[in-house]
């Protein structure tokens, strides 16, 4: 099968390597559709944090958020999901450690992360081998784009629960990315009060074009009280200015992560009674995710600028973009195309 492969920074191709087997409790997915998201372009760059720490290394195969069709099944699984439609979770806890037992498996210290970490393959391919345990069905109303869109959605969802607000509160999310723009979806969907701040005027003027209207910069950011505030950027500078903004006695969610080492003086956090939460992965969060999408609540379809082929994911991780695809922030893949 046809898989993209990162062989170092910023140098790619497009291999045919064996296909995956369905091995005891797995399945294989013939993937249709896959996400790029900023995690892979930090594997291309080079900057993903877990090349550093020996956690991932060069051959790579990235992509983890999919959406397909379950080809084959492995001993243990029901043949029932054979031809399902699904989506699934990037976290794969070994099964037996404490935080596992617990209901953590997205922070298992053994866990893999398909197409991130500890060498499970991802999803940038014709199939993807995958865990029963780790799949969510897809209903008829979520087509193959917006399945490929729960696994960002749910890391969005958490951080809308991480919030803990009440409809008529106030939240202001840093970030008009894909997560960000997800979160202020779900929290609009909810009744809370949204704005968006960010820096430049494509992502702000796309913001408004999908209906928001309170998109600010850091100069034109209103005096208001924010019940809460989710920093869902890549500046290193963003968490400790959520930490100042955010009301006394509110919460901070830190979802977003930056290339360098953010300096956050948790004094801030003491001083205002600031409870801070850190959201990783969309582990728990999936059902709901899929719940919003199927009726119709929350819609990130818009969020897809364009759907490109294999051979054109490379010049996307450089950051090449066609004019006709305009300011949306998501790219897809289809690998088959």
């Amino acid at each position: 099968m046809r898989a993209f492969v990162l062989t170092g920074p910023g140098r790619a191709q497009v291999r045919d390597v064996p296909p995956p087997e369905a091995g005891p409790g797995g399945v294989v997915v013939d993937v249709e559709r896959t996400g790029v998201c900023g995690t892979d372009v930090e594997f291309f760059t080079g900057e993903m944090s877990y090349l550093h720490t020996g956690q991932a290394g060069y051959p790579v195969r990235i992509g983890h958020e999919w959406s397909g069709t379950v080809s084959a099944v492995g001993d243990g699984v029901d043949p029932a999901w054979r031809g399902r439609r699904v989506t699934g979770d990037t976290m794969l806890g070994c099964g037996h450690c404490y935080r596992c037992l617990d209901g953590r498996q997205h922070v298992c210290a053994d866990r893999y992360e398909i197409g991130i970490r500890n060498g499970w393959p991802g999803a940038l391919a014709e199939q993807l081998p995958v865990p029963v345990t780790a799949l969510q069905v897809l209903p008829d109303a979520v087509d193959a784009a917006l399945g490929a869109l729960v696994e960002p959605g749910g890391n969005a969802l958490r951080a809308v629960q991480g919030a803990d607000l009440r409809p008529g509160q106030r939240l202001l999310v840093l970030g008009p990315g894909t997560i960000g723009l997800l979160a202020a979806r779900i929290a609009a969907a909810h009744g809370v009060e949204v704005h968006l701040l960010g820096r430049t005027a494509a992502s702000l003027g796309f913001a408004r074009s999908i209906g928001f209207g309170n998109v600010w910069t850091r100069q034109t950011l209103p005096e208001l009280p924010w019940d809460a505030v989710v920093d869902a950027a890549n500046d290193a500078a963003l968490p400790a200015l959520a930490a100042d903004l955010v009301e006394p006695g509110r919460r901070v969610v830190y979802v977003g992560l930056a290339g360098h080492p953010s300096l956050l003086d948790t004094r801030t956090l003491a001083l205002k009674d600031v409870t801070a939460v850190g959201v990783l992965s969309a582990s728990g969060a999936f059902p709901r995710t899929v719940e919003l999408y199927a009726s119709g609540s929350v819609d990130p379809g818009p969020l897809v600028a364009a759907t490109v082929g294999l051979d054109e994911v490379a010049a996307v991780l450089a950051g090449d973009r066609r004019p006709e695809w305009g300011d949306a922030p998501k790219i897809h893949v289809d690998p088959r195309r």
